[in-house]
């Protein structure tokens, strides 16, 4: 254990700090230029969050980090906290150091720097060569395999935003509440809580099946007091999500349904009697995403042609270029698209099964997407066996995926669970119409009949009659057409959901005053 944590030890802030360059104007009460004048009447947010799209995303959350910030600058002094990978440091040249983040047991020294985005938006990265400037995403190497130090690189985030919220650090800016994501920043919760810091803390919870498990022999070199160290313990591992859960002021999920479904055991992955007990106590909420204004098929630059909800001819055009980047032969029969990641999860397997029905039925499917070795495989395998009609694309391309969201007739979306999802409010954008199995944010954001198709169970049979409805209903033009405008219509932005986040911040600072 010490040969993990000395080196780390090694590294000093003067080391650390190189990576800056000119720095960004801050005023006399530390605020950042673009933050604005009345920024101290305002709710001061600290978002911590482990991806953030404008540099480096491996799932939904960048893209909820990149969105729901921008979306609440009009209501509250939000500043985003980051670890500073190198597609972090390559993105923001012009870094200002503005604090040291002292350690904390086997918890190494940090530099924070500061700087803006272009549109005023506030950012703090940690700076650490040893933990963060490595190659590969956030959470795993280029081959696929968790960083080892997983539990060290994400508590050191953990333990910044509290400083940040103890006022340590040497800023003259400090967060009322820290908005907490996912595993990789609950530990926060705990962190502010022993350290008796009276700022709240909300926790949004992502996907409940990713809870940050390490060894329990690492509680000491993490800082975790003795004496809460059971406040932690998933049979006999350290769960940093669960500590966040047992800490944080307020809990939510992405999606009302999700919220629900999570406190009963079949999808409360071992923590929903702790869920259950937080929702009883009216801690627990759900609020569905948005997705951002570039989702619009009048001006997206990625598409082939431009159209809109009351003009769709220009979907046949990106329907085109997608056949012809997958090399099928010429359509006559709908097109269905998958665009995920390539893991048990999605329901990829389901997809699979089903196939040969689409394609005996005179459909065509394309799939693009990356993940578990052996799922890509079976994507292979299905392309290979009926070239002309399966296109397979893994890895990930956006300008292709956004074309087929603009091109195909259906999304194909069987999860097995799905806290909120996003890909279906992109086909619905689109015009593009989801089937989807009936859970989490898919029930919230699928009306079935009206803006996609819904199916109950998560097996080939219930996919494939979902399918044949929507084949069915293929074939009526006029109640296709109606279908894709209430799809293209449905409101999917951030506006709402910033709205909501506003309520649930005051509720949370409330709640500690």
């Amino acid at each position: 254990m010490n040969a993990l944590v000395e080196p780390l030890l090694r590294n000093s802030p003067s080391q650390l700090s190189a990576t800056a360059t000119t720095p960004r104007r801050r005023d006399a009460r530390g605020r950042f230029a673009g933050a604005g004048g009345s920024a101290q009447r305002r709710e001061r947010v600290l978002f911590v969050a482990s991806e953030m799209a404008d540099f480096i995303k491996a799932g939904g959350l960048g893209d909820v980090a990149a969105s729901l910030p921008r979306a609440l600058r009009s209501g509250c002094d939000v500043r985003v906290l980051i670890p500073g990978y190198p597609a972090v440091l390559e993105r923001l040249p012009h870094l200002q150091p503005v604090g040291v983040i002292a350690p904390r047991a086997g918890l190494p020294e940090c530099v924070l720097a500061c700087t803006e985005q272009g549109d005023g938006l506030p950012i703090y990265v940690l700076l650490n060569a040893a933990l963060f400037e490595r190659e590969g995403s956030p959470y795993v190497d280029e081959q696929g395999a968790e960083w080892p130090d997983n539990a060290l690189r994400f508590a050191t985030l953990a333990h910044a935003a509290a400083e940040i919220a103890a006022g340590h650090g040497d800023l003259e800016w400090s967060p009322q509440l820290l908005h907490l994501n996912d595993w990789p920043g609950a530990l926060a919760a705990a962190y502010v809580r022993w350290n008796g810091t009276d700022v709240s803390t909300l926790l949004t919870i992502h996907n409940l099946a990713y809870q940050g498990l390490f060894p329990s022999a690492l509680a000491p070199v993490l800082g975790v007091p003795a004496a809460h160290a059971h406040e932690l313990d998933f049979h006999g591992r350290l769960s940093f999500l669960r500590g966040g859960i047992v800490h944080a002021t307020r809990l939510n999920t992405v999606s009302l349904r999700y919220a629900e479904q999570i406190t009963d055991e079949r999808d409360g992955c071992g923590l929903h009697g702790l869920l259950a007990q937080r929702a009883e106590r009216g801690h627990l909420s759900g609020i569905v995403n948005g997705i951002d204004e570039s989702w619009d098929p009048r001006s997206d630059h990625h598409l082939r042609a431009h159209f809109s909800a009351d003009q769709i001819s220009g979907r046949a055009e990106n329907a085109r270029s997608v056949r012809e980047t997958f090399r099928l032969h010429p359509g006559t029969g709908p097109l269905f698209a998958v665009v995920s990641r390539l893991v048990h999860q999605k329901g990829i397997d389901i997809t699979c099964e089903v196939a040969p029905q689409i394609i005996a039925a005179g459909g065509q499917l394309v799939i693009i997407g990356g993940g578990e070795p052996a799922v890509e495989q079976q994507v292979r395998e299905l392309a290979q066996r009926y070239p002309g009609q399966v296109g397979a694309w893994i890895g990930f391309e956006e300008r292709l995926a956004r074309q087929m969201f603009a091109g195909a007739d259906f999304l194909l979306m069987p999860s097995r669970f799905e806290p909120c999802g996003l890909s279906q409010m992109y086909a619905q954008r689109f015009g593009c119409l989801p089937i989807a199995h009936a859970t989490g944010g898919l029930v919230d954001t699928v009306d079935d009949g009206v803006t996609g198709f819904l199916f109950e169970q998560a097996t080939a049979d219930g996919m494939r009659r979902c399918v044949e409805r929507a084949m069915r209903t293929w074939r009526l033009p006029v109640l296709l057409k109606a279908m894709r405008r209430a799809a293209m219509l449905r409101p999917s932005g951030w506006k709402l959901a910033g709205g909501r986040y506003l309520d649930l911040y005051r509720q949370a600072i409330g709640a500690a005053a």
